[in-house]
């Protein structure tokens, strides 16, 4: 195995079968993108074994918060495509987009690369993905594992994790108990099916048999499939240090009508208007090629709304200006309300 410490020239290695030449060749290779997402709390000069970070002298009653993932099956398809230049991005987002919605800046970020072999130039591209993610989210990425395990992974193939830090004040902490009836709900663009969901949207890219290369409004179908998750961190930044946020939602895994509901208060519901935003092809394509019902569409997939952003009424018109002229694409997508008997705590109408 080689551990990095991506920002400094002392480079551990581990086990007596790793590929020593192969390993200097893939640190030389990441070491400018690492070098471009450093922040001035990194300390250099921490060898091999960790990674050391001071915390941010701006924080009063600093409170850490960490988060891991990873890309999921959509790995598969970078492997059938030999697309590795997008899955970094994806990494990083599935983190620092989790721990962002409880107010938290991302900091620092690690990264684990497992293979049964390591290929330089595609480990290379999936790391530089990494950092393009931490450059676009704000954080450093302080180190790494590089694990090469023969017997383990399949020729060409490798598995992926990260781990994001990020920090907030103990009394800035978003936890979604202000929420309350009449509250607006703000749903943020996705840029695609982002990590979520592969493993049925593989399914029906076979059944259909469409081509990668195809036209796909505009776009090769492999891109459109393929798009990197969209990282909210600076944008979402910006609005919590403006406007008070009552509560946010990464749209992931179980889609928006089960990701809403972890951050409202017993007893309300979120009603959500789907004719508010326009759902994406990818998303009406992958329900027409399943025949997927709307109900499981919005419990699987984003369908177009990566975040949800939930705050005050008197703050909605406030917040979806930032939020445009921040470059994201903004929709008012529903309100709070009280729950009634029988009532799931979030519903598409």
């Amino acid at each position: 195995m080689t551990t990095h410490s991506i920002d400094t020239t002392s480079i551990s290695y581990r086990d007596a079968g790793v590929d020593i030449e192969a390993g200097d060749a893939l640190i030389e290779q990441i070491k400018p993108f690492a070098k471009r997402t450093m922040r001035p709390e990194v300390l250099a000069g921490i060898g091999g074994f960790g990674s050391l970070f001071e915390m941010p002298k701006k924080y009063k009653n600093p409170v850490l918060v960490s988060g891991t993932d990873g890309v999921g099956t959509k790995l598969k398809l970078a492997f059938e495509l030999n697309k590795h230049d997008t899955v970094g991005i994806d990494l990083v987002a599935m983190s620092v987009n989790d721990i962002l919605v409880q107010g938290a800046e991302p900091l620092f970020f690690l990264d684990y690369f497992a293979c049964g072999k390591l290929e330089v130039g595609t480990a290379a591209q999936v790391i530089k993905g990494i950092a393009e993610g931490c450059e676009q989210s704000g954080c450093a990425l302080v180190g790494g594992e590089t694990a090469e395990m023969p017997g383990m992974y399949p020729a060409g193939e490798y598995d992926l994790a990260g781990f994001a830090v990020g920090c907030v004040d103990k009394e800035n902490i978003i936890n979604g108990t202000t929420i309350g009836p009449g509250d607006v709900v703000i749903g943020l663009a996705s840029s695609g099916a982002h990590s979520n969901g592969y493993s049925l949207i593989r399914k029906l890219i076979e059944k259909s048999g469409i081509d990668f290369e195809s036209d796909f409004h505009g776009r090769p179908f492999k891109d459109v499939v393929m798009a990197p998750t969209r990282i909210y961190v600076k944008p979402l930044l910006l609005l919590i240090s403006t406007l008070p946020v009552k509560g946010m939602a990464h749209i992931t895994g179980g889609g928006i009508t089960e990701n809403i509901p972890r951050v409202l208060p017993a007893g309300l519901t979120a009603e959500i208007k789907k004719d508010s935003w326009a759902m994406p092809a990818l998303f009406s394509w992958l329900q027409a090629q399943g025949n997927v019902a709307d109900r499981e569409m919005y419990k699987t997939f984003n369908c177009g709304i990566g975040m949800a952003v939930i705050v005050a009424e008197e703050h909605a018109a406030a917040a979806l200006e930032l939020l445009r002229d921040a470059g994201e694409t903004a929709f008012h997508i529903g309100h709070i309300r009280t729950q009634q008997a029988g009532e799931a705590p979030t519903i598409v109408v």
